[in-house]
């Protein structure tokens, strides 16, 4: 199993789909997961301790097994089939290991609200990971982009090094 956190949750700005990326521990791989909006919604919530008046699905399920006497282990994405992730809510109930089939999203957002770990198994990492390339230009920590979207963002930086910003000093001192 690989220990992996979450490192983003991104929109597309084209179809407005989410994407959770999980980073693994101590390496510069991560895995993109599609996710719906609502549970993107969840667990940025849950990151950024947002408080809410009224508990949200994932919060319910947390105060459910806690209720029950239950302790959420860790979350574990187990498998890949069909394009489609899987994984599995581990926990202890009364003393009885016990695992929930989940959809990684959910798992996702009840694993921060516990603070337990993410663990992806290997063989699901090693087929659906992505590492970074060598050619990948670094934009910042967390945005890394191919040589082919670096060349279509060199139309903007042209543009943008054409603009005369001594004009809008001389518009500001007119006002």
């Amino acid at each position: 199993m690989i220990e992996v956190n979450v490192d983003s949750i991104r929109v597309s700005l084209i179809s407005q789909q989410r994407v959770v990326v999980l980073r693994e521990l101590d390496s510069s791989r991560y895995l993109p997961i599609w996710i719906g909006p609502f549970e993107a919604d969840a667990i940025t919530i849950a990151l950024q301790g947002v408080e809410i008046p009224r508990p949200l699905t994932h919060d319910l399920l947390k105060r459910v097994i806690d209720e029950v006497g239950g302790e959420v282990s860790h979350i574990l994405v187990n498998d890949l089939r069909d394009d489609t992730f899987y994984a599995r809510i581990v926990m202890d109930v009364n003393g009885r290991h016990s695992e929930v089939d989940s959809r990684p999203s959910d798992a996702i957002a009840l694993a921060v609200r516990a603070r337990v770990p993410i663990f992806v198994v290997e063989d699901v990492m090693d087929r659906a990971g992505v590492e970074p390339s060598e050619e990948d230009v670094e934009l910042r920590d967390d945005v890394v982009l191919t040589p082919e979207e670096e060349e279509k963002l060199d139309v903007f930086r042209d543009f943008v090094e054409t603009l005369d910003m001594d004009d809008l000093d001389e518009d500001e001192e007119d006002t």
